[in-house]
């Protein structure tokens, strides 16, 4: 396969995942994603500011989730998310650390 034709492939696979999460499975929290996947809607968006930030182009953690969610944050949770429980928190800690590190940075 060229590398053009998997670029695009992965590309549309990426469209497809966000487009799942933001549009088809709203109800699906971020905290429930990073417990068990151990990333999040929020990893995503970090990882394309990442890739932005290889090319040279600057961009804010806000405006990539901003990108990312297609809304500001602030929308997305008073829209979408929940709280969390006790049990979602403890998880959370240990999962956030394990896979993204102490900082999240």
């Amino acid at each position: 396969m060229e590398d053009a034709t998997r670029i695009e492939l992965e590309a549309a696979a990426f469209r497809r995942l966000r487009k799942h999460l933001m549009d088809s499975r709203r109800d699906v929290q971020n905290i429930d994603l990073m417990n068990l996947a151990g990333f999040c809607r929020n990893c995503l968006s970090r990882w394309y500011q990442d890739a932005a930030h290889e090319r040279g182009i600057e961009m804010s953690k806000d405006q990539a989730r901003e990108i990312f969610y297609g809304m500001t944050m602030d929308e997305w949770k008073s829209k979408y998310q929940t709280p969390a429980t006790a049990a979602q928190g403890r998880n959370f800690t240990e999962a956030f650390a394990e896979n993204v590190g102490e900082t999240g940075d």
